[in-house]
Formats: structure tokens, C-alpha cells, sequence
């Protein structure tokens, strides 16, 4: 998914955030507006792991949710 995708669909897709990664705040939703890096900055800022460890989760998340952020494997 890229940043379009993402920013078009961030009112859907900030829940289920928020969900997988309840220490994102809601100041941190309004500064990720829906941009990738950002998203992956603040949890890796929230979380302390490494750049390539949030990469790799938030692109997984991707794969399994669809454009409204429904979980596709459930």
C-alpha cells in the first residue's frame, strides 16, 4: 500500500492502529496523517525497536487488512 492508499483511507485505518498499537496516541495519529514513514517512526519512537522490525510489521499488517482496514485472515 502506498502513502495515497494509506491517506485515503487513514479515517478507517487509525482504529485498527490503535488497536495493534495502543501506545500510538492520538497527537501521534494526527502527526502520521497517513504517511507510512511517519507511522513507522512513531512506532518504532513508542516501542524502541529497530527500523527494520516496524518495517517489516507494518508491512504485514498491510498484506492482511484491506483497504477499510478489515483483517482479511479472520
Amino acid at each position: 500500500m502506498n502513502d495515497d492508499q494509506l491517506k485515503g483511507n487513514w479515517k478507517q485505518f487509525k482504529g485498527e492502529f490503535k488497536k495493534k498499537w495502543a501506545d500510538i496516541t492520538d497527537d501521534d495519529l494526527l502527526y502520521i496523517e497517513g504517511k507510512k514513514d511517519k507511522l513507522e517512526g512513531k512506532i518504532q519512537e513508542r516501542y524502541g525497536d529497530s527500523q527494520e522490525e516496524v518495517k517489516k510489521w507494518v508491512d504485514e499488517w498491510f498484506e492482511r487488512h484491506d483497504a477499510q482496514g478489515r483483517d482479511r485472515t479472520k
